[in-house]
């Protein structure tokens, strides 16, 4: 236990101080990520002094259970192909544009609507595609515009990792979770519906009084950008997107794991773009730069976190930390809510499936939702949240805007408390 105990402690302080310090290293040609490198060599320790089993680790990858951590980042990245695949042929920026006319020269208009426009494309999409699509262009638009990003920029943070409570796909936190414990599409949002919508109004409501006062100063004329598409092509990303979606909806009554589904649509979508250029005669570079774009670096990460989180089950320490908080969903839930913050949304809930796994009872599913909450919501206490707060200072950061992991929590803190308390309280009621 003691061993466990040493190593999983030092990867976690590995990967918050990566973040912090050393958020990317270079080789050579290549730039890369570092968060993912402490918790592969985390990972590889607890095998080498053989912490946990190989036979284990290796069954529980082979396993046909949901909670197979193979199928859910085969889930996570199909979907996240689709949808980068829109975004490089510009689907989401021409969204954003068409919000900025209808919501003219008021900035308060502006707000809002980029605020609904985020929200509704996260709930479809996911958090991470909206907040890497929408970032630089709001860091442009202000720019344009003569007006300070921050109000827009913090607004998208927190429309993303709140609406993305509201399905199943909007975070791979949820679907993780989620399929750990065999919840599927409607019984999800049948859930999750209510105390999406509450932690929307409040998170709305709890910005525009943060920043009200940014939200006065006049703007200049932006000129309206003409954004060229190709529109078979994105017919295609639409139908494969829209087709997607539905069939997730309907999988558990369909006996179709989500799984093979996105995947399905993702070999689909792939194969349709490339007969398209073979027909038109032109190279695949869409398909090449959305493949890129893919966040790859999460299968090491979330693998090793998985490898990390067995360990600690075999030495009954998930075990432990469910004792502490089983007597009350919503303490489970602040728990979670802290954890995220400490280990990052995705290792917390690969660690809070096995800490939730010995609840049984009214309290079980209770304890599950609110964790899922803390998982989206928890993202915008701090950087270390998510990857996707982790990709937000990045892009802020090459775009200039000086925006430190202070600001970050001076900011955000009281917005994701508040926000999570009626998430909360609404799910109470729910439930």
């Amino acid at each position: 236990m003691v061993g466990t105990i040493i190593v999983s402690t030092l990867t976690i302080v590995y990967i918050i101080s990566s973040i912090l310090f050393f958020p990317r290293a270079t080789w050579k040609k290549f730039s890369f990520d570092t968060y993912w490198v402490g918790a592969l060599i985390g990972a590889s320790l607890i095998l080498v002094f053989n912490l946990v089993g190989e036979e284990t680790v290796w069954t529980h990858l082979t396993s046909d259970s949901e909670i197979n951590p193979l199928k859910i980042l085969s889930l996570f990245l199909s979907m996240t192909l689709l949808s980068i695949y829109l975004d490089e042929l510009g689907f989401f920026k021409r969204v954003a544009i068409w919000a900025h006319e209808k919501a003219g020269m008021n900035q308060i208009s502006i707000f809002i609507w980029l605020y609904v426009v985020v929200s509704v494309l996260t709930i479809f999409t996911s958090n991470d595609i909206i907040i890497l699509t929408f970032t630089p262009f709001i860091c442009n638009f202000a720019k344009n515009a003569k007006i300070n990003p921050l109000p827009y920029l913090v607004s998208e943070f927190i429309a993303a990792n709140t609406w993305s409570n509201m399905l199943i796909i909007g975070n791979p936190t949820n679907i993780y979770l989620a399929t750990s414990f065999g919840i599927d599409f409607f019984e999800f949002i049948k859930v999750m519906f209510l105390p999406t919508i509450a932690g929307g109004l409040t998170s709305l409501g709890l910005t525009y009084l943060i920043f009200r006062k940014y939200l006065k100063v006049p703007m200049s004329q932006n000129g309206k950008e003409i954004i060229p598409m190709n529109q078979p092509l994105l017919t295609i990303g639409l139908i494969h997107l829209i087709g997607c979606t539905f069939l997730l909806s309907i999988s558990s009554y369909i006996h179709l794991p989500m799984w093979a589904i996105s995947l399905g649509f993702a070999i689909s979508l792939s194969i349709c773009i490339l007969l398209y250029r073979w027909i038109k005669h032109e190279k695949a570079s869409i398909l090449h730069q959305t493949l890129k774009r893919l966040p790859w670096n999460l299968v090491p990460f979330v693998l090793s976190m998985f490898i990390i989180v067995l360990a600690l089950k075999e030495h009954d320490i998930t075990l432990m930390i469910s004792n502490l908080f089983q007597k009350n969903f919503a303490l489970f839930g602040f728990g979670a809510f802290i954890f995220a913050n400490i280990l990052n949304n995705i290792p917390m809930s690969v660690m809070f499936v096995e800490v939730l796994r010995p609840l049984s009872g009214a309290i079980l599913f209770p304890s599950l939702y609110a964790t899922i909450i803390a998982s989206n919501i928890g993202a915008y206490l701090t950087p270390i949240g998510a990857l996707a707060g982790i990709m937000w200072m990045s892009i802020l950061k090459r775009e200039g805007v000086n925006f430190t992991f202070i600001d970050f929590v001076k900011k955000n803190a009281l917005i994701a408390l508040l926000t999570f308390a009626v998430s909360i309280g609404v799910l109470a009621l729910v439930l």
